[in-house]
């Protein structure tokens, strides 16, 4: 059977995970100038990655919400010396020419536009998890990439772990046979986001702007600041919010990329509130070759203490099983034969980044990567909208005849924000 995962690239992506070069450590001419769009929680926790990497500096954080930009801006002095500037703006990032790197953190209606954006300006962006709110979007990105030639990597950073990589190595180098099935699962307790109000949007957050790409809505009380995950024409629902990881190293362990078929069911069963996307959703994938893809998500539930498998491997002489940053293998009776335990973090993910920027290695998530990973959680969505099975054309990953179903492979914009490459 092909190998991609070989021993050279585990070696190498793992070596590059771990720290940044000596050369990158100590030479001006490889400082990286990098300007961070989004300041919430991943935002700021990207703040502190890019801030303690090696030869980089934090210039700007900006944020819509004026005070979460201060706050990540305290957040980076603290730990470098220096404030990186406070702007509400991301477009005074991209016309900075001494900015290498645009961090898009921000909500997902966003990444596309602000990847593309910064792309035509000559910027190497890291995106954060989904890449895109639409597959038309993904499908823009690989374009934009490659025709400003600059590096683009997607925030799934399980792609980095090298315990994670060794596993992937396991399933694709036949340690459980043929591997055939992968199901993988996100669990969380989530309480009600309630039934929001027209009200004013708050003095220090530009509402305008934070809508940016999507067509224009009255400001809600329960929309900000993290539940606009929950509506549709923001946010792509637990799939797209965190499915993405777990469905990405599915498709990655199981050596498949665009589905024949999809299926979604499920739905919004625990509370009665203004969320459109559903809290418990099951999302089967069927691939060419006999290979199956299951996604569970329970956001308000969680397993029996104990459980806490997020992704499992099957095949003719076993199971492999990833839990945390580490896996375990097992026989076909469920006996556990051995358990490898790994170190995680953004860190690594950053690190693989940057030196990719530098031109010292291949990124773990390269954009087209990240856009077929992301593409399954929006087939999923669509075949949950639908409320059918979709078939698949796997050469191009599109849906083939239906064209209500294809009505959302892209969106409508506000105009003068539509992306374009």
């Amino acid at each position: 059977m092909t190998n991609p995962v070989s021993r050279r690239y585990f070696l190498g992506a793992a070596g590059l995970a771990a720290a940044s070069t000596a050369l990158a450590q100590n030479s001006p001419n490889n400082k990286l100038i990098v300007g961070v769009m989004g300041t919430g929680g991943r935002g700021t926790a990207l703040c502190r990655g890019f801030a303690n990497a090696a030869n980089v500096e934090v210039k700007y954080t900006c944020d819509v919400d004026r005070d979460r930009a201060a706050e990540a801006s305290k957040i980076v002095e603290g730990l470098t010396k220096k404030a990186p500037e406070v702007i509400q703006d991301y477009r005074r990032i991209l016309q900075d020419k001494e900015v290498d790197i645009l961090v898009c953190a921000t909500c997902n209606h966003w990444h596309a536009p602000a990847t593309i954006a910064a792309l035509a300006a000559g910027k190497h962006v890291y995106v954060e998890k989904p890449c895109s709110h639409t597959p038309r979007e993904g499908e823009l990105m690989v374009q934009a990439a490659r025709k400003a030639d600059k590096k683009v990597q997607m925030g799934n950073q399980r792609r980095s772990y090298a315990k994670i990589i060794e596993a992937i190595e396991e399933v694709r180098k036949g340690t459980i046979g043929r591997a055939y099935y992968a199901q993988c699962w996100y669990l969380n307790l989530r309480p009600t986001i309630g039934r929001g109000m027209a009200v004013a949007a708050p003095a220090n957050l530009d509402y305008n702007l934070w809508q940016g790409p999507a067509p224009r809505k009255e400001f809600r009380s329960n929309f900000l600041h993290y539940n606009w995950h929950w509506f549709w024409h923001w946010g792509n629902g637990e799939l797209g919010n965190n499915g993405v990881h777990y469905i990405d190293l599915c498709r990655w362990g199981l050596d498949v990329e665009y589905p024949t078929r999809v299926t979604s069911t499920g739905g919004r069963y625990r509370f009665e509130d203004d969320q459109e996307t559903p809290d418990t959703n099951l999302v089967n994938y069927d691939f060419a070759g006999g290979k199956s893809i299951k996604w569970e998500g329970l956001s308000c539930n969680r397993m029996p203490a104990g459980k806490g498998v997020e992704i499992q491997f099957h095949g003719e002489r076993g199971t492999i099983a990833i839990e945390g940053n580490g896996y375990s293998v097992y026989d076909p009776a469920g006996k556990l034969l051995r358990a490898e335990k790994g170190e995680g973090g953004d860190s690594i993910h950053i690190n693989n980044f940057l030196e990719g920027v530098r031109g010292n290695g291949r990124l773990s998530s390269e954009i087209e990567i990240a856009h077929k990973s992301t593409l399954l959680c929006h087939l999923g969505n669509i075949a949950y909208r639908t409320g059918r099975l979709l078939n698949i054309d796997n050469k191009t990953g599109q849906i083939r005849d239906d064209k209500q179903a294809m009505q959302y492979w892209t969106r409508e914009y506000e105009k003068g924000y539509e992306p374009t490459v």
